[in-house]
């Protein structure tokens, strides 16, 4: 019997051991994987129908993170409290993919901003989805830049959520002569993980008088500690938003900034029992030291949000806000802003617009 006994705790030992060294064998690739992507020069591609934009013009931009294709209405996301990681099938993602740039295409703007575009991502089937937006918005030029490559999450376990692959996509109806992806900062220590890696894209663009309109896209973090870095990641802009403006160039910078840019959402959508760091409002004192404006798309009238919390199917009641907006230095004058109200079919956002003169 002792013999016995003797044999299986050896066994168990063995075991807990193979489990232990798989455990410290995949800390160390996820530590050894991780690596930021830096600053770079990113090539333009495709042909657009103008070469410049023009002084006193009016024009409209569309910005729309389009959450990788799989945040239907009825999708709720494992970091945001819901239990899905990924697309609900490939069959899902590729319809809802073809809706995002049927709709993008149907707006008829002459510029678009897009985030979280995956090109070879576990959770969305290694779908290149780039190529759903080019082959819709085909009369224009495009640029992407690589927002992020993660190494293999094995979480959660159900379903781990894998690699991810993805960015950020701009489209212009005027030639680009230059773009750039550049490295913001992100959290030390184990956040990083999560974080994985951000950046913002930045696209030269001619106009008439000479100068140049400077377009940026971006997507800050919001899987951090304390939601502090995004601010950072927002100064870091806009220092580089202020040096082009003082070389007399027009900005415009758009995407998603995971800050409540209303101050305070809850007075139009309600509150919610649960508070999020990523939805913090811009320090308030932040945008008054640059030469810009913060466009919040808002109609007081008929406010719509711009993001929901996706820690579920999309109801009434759930966590919402606005997330998503716009820069303009003090050269372009802002006609109109809104939320476009998709009803989150598409994704966790709804797409917002400005219409602007430089």
């Amino acid at each position: 019997m002792a013999k016995v006994i003797k044999k299986i705790v050896k066994i168990a030992l063995i075991v807990l051991l193979i489990v232990a060294l798989i455990v410290v064998g995949y800390v160390a690739y996820v530590f050894i994987a991780f690596h930021r992507l830096g600053t770079f020069d990113v090539q333009a591609q495709g042909v657009a129908e103008k070469t410049q934009v023009s002084v006193g013009e009016e024009y409209k931009i569309v910005s729309y993170n389009i959450g990788f294709g799989a945040y239907e209405k009825d999708y709720g996301f494992f970091m945001d409290g819901g239990h899905e990681s990924w697309a609900w099938s490939k069959e899902r993602l590729d319809k809802n993919l073809n809706n995002i740039a049927d709709f993008l295409k149907a707006e008829n703007a002459q510029l678009y901003i897009v985030q979280e575009v995956d090109i070879d991502s576990t959770r969305s089937y290694h779908v290149d989805e780039r190529d759903y937006l080019t082959e819709k918005l085909n009369d224009k030029s495009y640029f992407f830049a690589q927002n992020y490559d993660s190494p293999f999450l094995f979480y959660p376990f159900y379903q781990p959520h894998g690699s991810s692959r993805s960015g950020l996509m701009t489209f212009s109806d005027f030639t680009i002569e230059s773009a750039k992806r550049v490295e913001l900062p992100i959290e030390a220590g184990l956040t990083k993980l999560l974080d994985l890696d951000r950046c913002y894209s930045k696209a030269t663009i001619p106009v008439s008088d000479g100068k140049k309109l400077i377009l940026y896209n971006f997507h800050l973090s919001a899987y951090t500690s304390d939601g502090k870095i995004a601010t950072e990641q927002l100064k870091l802009l806009l220092d580089d938003v202020q040096a082009e403006y003082e070389h007399g160039n027009y900005c415009i910078a758009g995407g998603d900034f995971n800050k409540d840019i209303l101050g305070d959402s809850s007075v139009y959508f309600g509150k919610s029992d649960v508070e999020y760091t990523w939805a913090q409002p811009i320090p308030s004192d932040m945008i008054d030291n640059y030469p810009v404006s913060l466009v919040a798309p808002f109609d007081e009238n008929l406010p719509v949000p711009s993001c929901r919390n996706a820690d579920s199917a999309y109801h009434e009641g759930q966590y919402v806000l606005t997330i998503d907006g716009f820069l303009i230095t003090d050269n372009v004058q802002k006609l109109s802003a809104n939320v476009i109200d998709t009803g989150f079919e598409y994704s966790d956002h709804n797409p917002v617009f400005m219409t602007f003169k430089i």
